[in-house]
């Protein structure tokens, strides 16, 4: 019988914001230029949503900086039966929530200023060693 290694910090990051934000059902940590980085999920290719969550985010600045609105916080898609969010972490990674159609949306943007900070801390530990 083999077991299963450790958690990383990060992924206890991602895991820990899903069980305090009700309706956050996976998410994704991905480098800014889209590639996997670590993952909470189980029904979504997150290479995938890497992928595409560079390019979101990458259009919603553009966008931002066309409308002249100030700096992009967030990318939101609402869905037919849930949201994505998109999320910049620092200048080199995303943060990509997925979640149900009942996801606490302030509860969210309560907890998620919090989770970013951990998780650039963490990734700024890592690129340190």
């Amino acid at each position: 019988m083999s077991e299963q290694p450790p958690p990383s910090p990060l992924t206890e990051i991602l895991t820990s914001l899903r069980d305090r934000v009700m309706g956050i059902s996976q998410s994704v940590l991905s480098t800014a230029d889209g590639l996997l980085v670590v993952h909470d999920s189980d029904s979504v290719h997150p290479e995938s949503v890497a992928a595409l969550a560079a390019a979101t985010l990458g259009v919603g600045r553009r966008m931002a900086d066309q409308a002249g609105v100030g700096a992009l916080r967030e990318v939101v898609a609402r869905c037919g039966s849930g949201h994505v969010i998109v999320m910049a972490v620092g200048d080199r990674a995303l943060l990509t929530v997925m979640g149900d159609d009942g996801l606490d949306i302030p509860a969210f943007q309560r907890e998620s200023p919090a989770t970013v900070e951990q998780l650039s801390r963490a990734l700024a530990a890592d690129v340190a060693h």
